[in-house]
């Protein structure tokens, strides 16, 4: 019997062999390093705060430095691995993150630290679409579909951890060990992949690269998360965010016109000539960004309006990883027997449906009747969008341009979530500054108490109250600070759980079965 060739002409690895084990070692832990560290910071910002002395705007930027970088270069770190060999830039961008992680660890102030986190963007930007590519590349046509879908089991665990192991390692040792635990992971995949792994066949050597492309998207990102983080404080009538969210759509805009004339685009639009690529990046997008702004508010509620710890919040999350570990192989299983759009439609529904009833819980609701089941059917709903949404983003593209496929497709999602942020941050300020109006209205509050409630509406729900307020007032204020803060998340949530549909209804339009598929040469 013939041997078992790659796309490539290489001898296939199959899920069962030593080497396909080694591989698929290597690649979870490398993206989930950075899969890890998206999150597991979230839980950890506090502490930091008084840690360095910082403001809490330079806490956000903690966030969109590392978001940044990530989600405009992982077009570049996708092209390079398609030039120079996906191992090789496998490698360099683990190494480049692990430095990077030392360096946070080990910052002094805020801004030795956000340095170090856009630096960490970089090296994931590299690594992370060449987990997913190496997959590709090595494995046989029959064992792809299981590789990725391991591949996405596995990796996805690691942002649904990030919270509770952030809130663990701070409360037990420092927020400086969530940086320092990527070093002996990182050298681990290191020496799996220069001991146990080929580079890639395909590996053409070095090619001009769209270094334009990737200075007008970087700053292009920027500019706009810039803008809506800044409109929180200065309002969106401020020139400086008025000249931040222009300038950044402009170069945006810039980007796409560079892209469709030069000759190697990082982001090559042919690509989107497949309905089903566009309809399963859709899908990406509007589910991530969903999901990234649950990540990030959900906390606030529970450990400013609850009560939780940094630890309990991190762990509420985890019946969603659960779900994920357990069903996403078989959901990659159930998409080869039927439509993948079928499980695309399907997942990004059910999600919607959990972030809905997240946004309906209250201050005082009990965690098995409002948390633990919302946190169930948004695991269900990513369980069964993942490993399909993997593999149709690799089935939409040929062998050749898988790294910047993949590379397209995580941009997608970091950038949903990079977005997410500053986005739902406006609508939560909004509804949460109109309720605490009419809160306040009520409780006939002196001009003098009003005014210096005022500096702390940024704060949302860690909002401090003067000392010399007396303890029934005190008490009032806090309930309405609460209540204000219920109103503007609950606002957020709504508006995560109707952009989901949006995706589910995206893929039920764009995404063709297998059989019509068009694949970009």
């Amino acid at each position: 019997m013939s041997e078992i060739k790659t796309d490539q002409g290489a001898p296939a690895l199959t899920v069962g062999s030593t080497q396909g084990r080694w591989l698929l070692a290597a690649a979870v832990i490398g993206s989930g390093m950075t899969y890890l560290d998206g999150t597991v910071v979230t839980v950890a910002l506090p502490i930091m705060h008084g840690d360095l002395g910082a403001t809490f705007l330079s806490m956000q930027w903690v966030i969109s430095a590392y978001a940044l970088f990530l989600s405009a270069l992982l077009l570049v770190g996708g092209a390079l691995g398609d030039n120079w060999g996906l191992r090789r830039v496998y490698v360099i961008g683990i190494a480049l993150f692990a430095i990077a992680s030392l360096l946070c660890g080990v910052a002094r102030d805020a801004e030795e630290l956000i340095i170090a986190r856009a630096i960490q963007g970089i090296g994931g930007a590299l690594l992370v679409p060449g987990s997913l590519a190496l997959l590709n590349a090595a494995f046989a046509l029959g064992e792809r579909s299981k590789a990725i879908a391991t591949w996405s089991a596995l990796a996805a665990v690691a942002p649904g951890l990030g919270p509770w192991l952030g809130g663990w390692i701070t409360d037990t040792l420092s927020w400086r060990w969530i940086f320092f635990i990527n070093i002996p992971l990182a050298l681990i995949a290191i020496g799996i992949l220069l001991g146990c792994v080929r580079e890639t066949p395909h590996a053409k050597g070095l090619k001009r690269l769209d270094w334009g492309g990737a200075t007008t998207v970087t700053p292009g990102l920027g500019g706009s998360v810039f803008g809506f983080i800044e409109s929180g404080r200065l309002g969106f009538m401020h020139p400086a965010v008025i000249g931040s969210l222009f300038g950044g759509v402009a170069l945006l805009l810039l980007f796409c016109l560079i892209e469709r004339r030069v000759e190697q685009p990082m982001m090559p639009l042919s690509l989107f000539r497949s309905t089903t690529f566009v309809g399963v990046n859709a899908v990406t997008l509007f589910l991530c960004f969903g999901l990234g702004g649950t990540f990030f508010f959900l906390p606030f509620l529970l450990i400013e309006v609850r009560g939780y710890s940094a630890m309990g919040a991190g762990a509420v999350l985890l019946p969603t990883i659960l779900c994920i570990v357990v069903l996403s192989r078989w959901a990659g299983t159930i998409a080869n027997r039927i439509r993948p759009r079928t499980m695309l439609v399907a997942g990004p529904s059910l999600a919607a449906i959990g972030f809905l009833m997240f946004g309906f819980t209250d201050a005082r609701g009990n965690y098995w009747t409002d948390l633990f089941p919302a946190a169930m059917v948004v695991g269900l709903g990513l369980a069964a969008t993942v490993a399909p949404l993997s593999t149709t983003v690799m089935a939409a593209a040929s062998a050749s341009r898988s790294g910047v496929a993949s590379a397209i497709n995580n941009a997608v999602s970091r950038t949903a979530s990079l977005i997410a942020i500053p986005i739902l941050g406006v609508i939560v300020l909004a509804a949460s500054n109109a309720e605490l109006d009419r809160q306040f209205g009520g409780l006939g509050l002196s001009s003098e108490l009003r005014e210096q409630l005022s500096g702390e509406r940024l704060k949302l729900a860690a909002a401090e109250i003067p000392e010399t307020v007396g303890p029934s007032l005190r008490k009032a204020l806090g309930a309405s600070i609460d209540a204000a803060f219920l109103v503007g998340y609950r606002r957020a949530m709504f508006v995560t759980a109707a952009l989901a549909i949006l995706g589910a209804i995206f893929g039920a339009l764009l995404i063709e079965a297998p059989h019509r598929g068009r694949r970009n040469e």
